[in-house]
């Protein structure tokens, strides 16, 4: 008892040291904030969910030619939600057309991606928090919809000081020295809504907030934009779950066994393959040589391919789009860099959850379910390049005295981070220092 009285006493003194945003939060549960002493001041927040959480609408033009007649049934009618609910395609019987409609076309002379001919599609409600949605009712509270719930309990609101900048899914941001004119499109947008942001708040720089994905997008438009710029207009950058350019092996096995980010109840995601493989967004994030080097990540008893047989491996694999294969879109293994955006940053990621780190299919075929060899990490990010990539971010940020913080959340999945209780108060905790 005497051990326990004195433990306390010590936690007391240590939480007296935190910062009084910080100090008041954790001793609250969600929702229970007493707003007006938690924030003084409110930064504006844009806030992005993950790859399965945008919306996308599309328009049939007369140049659409569709592979069955009631794929063509909405051409001419105007913008219908294409990618809006598992639950509409499947009961509508649209899947074939779905895949149809989604797929992009690689095209080698301008060496990028396109809409198939006479489909054109559209991101919904640019500028909303509440353009993220997850796509069946399996998950209410993903997408980051819990902790824009406890944000609008803070006091924020969605258009005044609280913003979305939903995506394309299917599109990737340009490497250095390459063009993609989505991102050009996109990025520019994100830029006038952060200006916009911070001039309906007072000139106050803005905080971005986003999981998974959406995290490599915010780093990568940051890093898209003058120094100057970002040093005005951006406080904070608040990473949660973040997909690390050093890669990790979900993307592999979402190209080799199709994506499980599209939850269709009774679709097999190996029949979601060939239009994943249309998407340039699924060769981004391949585990790097620089953290994963020559160990097996796919295992078959003629070869083993490591993250340096890229080319070999896809080749096997079967990898291309309707014959032509983009492998010119692939990075060389010296060109996997991490560039730190120097702005303050907190990273937030959980570990000690079962992840794939090798793929076993041992008798090289790639379209059955493979014995899967675990390591650590958040149950889709591998936990050693999550580590490689904010020692990377924490030592550029070192050089120039900038704030970088990892915080690291032991057994949180990695869509878990702001649904549970536990992880959602830390991640809030940090954004309210964020806000100090």
């Amino acid at each position: 008892m005497a051990m326990n009285t004195a433990f306390l006493g010590l936690l007391q003194l240590l939480l007296l040291l935190l910062p009084p945003s910080l100090r008041d939060y954790l001793g609250a549960g969600p929702s229970d904030h007493r707003v007006a002493e938690q924030l003084q001041v409110y930064h504006p927040i844009i806030l992005q969910g993950g790859f399965g959480c945008p919306k996308l609408e599309a328009r049939l033009a007369d140049a659409y030619t569709p592979s069955l007649p009631r794929c063509g049934a909405l051409k001419g009618k105007g913008w219908f939600p294409l990618w809006n609910s598992t639950g509409d395609l499947l009961n509508h019987h649209y899947m074939r057309c779905f895949e149809e409609q989604m797929s992009l076309v690689f095209d080698p002379v301008i060496n990028g991606y396109q809409n198939q001919h006479g489909v054109e599609t559209r991101v919904p409600n640019f500028g909303s928090a509440y353009g993220f949605s997850y796509k069946d009712e399996t998950c209410p509270f993903c997408c980051n919809v819990r902790l824009r719930n406890e944000l609008e309990a803070l006091g924020y609101q969605d258009g005044d000081n609280l913003f979305g900048a939903p995506y394309d899914i299917r599109h990737a941001p340009p490497r250095p020295g390459q063009y993609s004119q989505v991102y050009s499109e996109y990025f520019a947008r994100v830029k006038d809504l952060v200006q916009n942001a911070s001039d309906k708040n007072g000139n106050k720089p803005v905080i971005f907030i986003g999981h998974s994905f959406a995290s490599r997008l915010i780093l990568d438009f940051v890093n898209s934009t003058p120094l100057q710029w970002r040093k005005k207009f951006i406080k904070h950058l608040v990473l949660l779950s973040p997909t690390p350019h050093t890669g990790f092996m979900d993307v592999i096995a979402n190209l080799v066994s199709g994506p499980r980010v599209f939850p269709f109840p009774n679709v097999p995601n190996l029949a979601l393959r060939p239009m994943w493989w249309s998407f340039a967004s699924s060769l981004l994030s391949l585990p790097s040589p620089m953290v994963f080097g020559h160990e097996p990540l796919i295992i078959t008893k003629d070869r083993n391919y490591s993250a340096y047989d890229y080319p070999d491996f896809l080749a096997a694999l079967g990898f291309s789009i309707k014959g032509v294969s983009p492998l010119t879109k692939l990075p060389p293994p010296t060109d996997m860099r991490v560039e730190a955006p120097m702005v303050p940053t907190t990273v937030l990621s959980g570990f000690g959850i079962e992840t794939t780190k090798q793929m076993v299919f041992w008798d090289g075929n790639f379209d059955v379910s493979p014995e899967l060899v675990y390591g650590d990490g958040d149950g889709v990010v591998n936990f050693n390049s999550v580590l490689a990539f904010t020692k990377e971010l924490e030592r550029q940020h070192g050089l120039e005295n900038i704030f970088f913080k990892f915080v690291k959340i032991p057994n949180v999945a990695h869509g878990d981070i702001t649904i549970q209780d536990h992880s959602l108060k830390i991640v809030l905790a940090e954004i309210l220092e964020a806000n100090s």
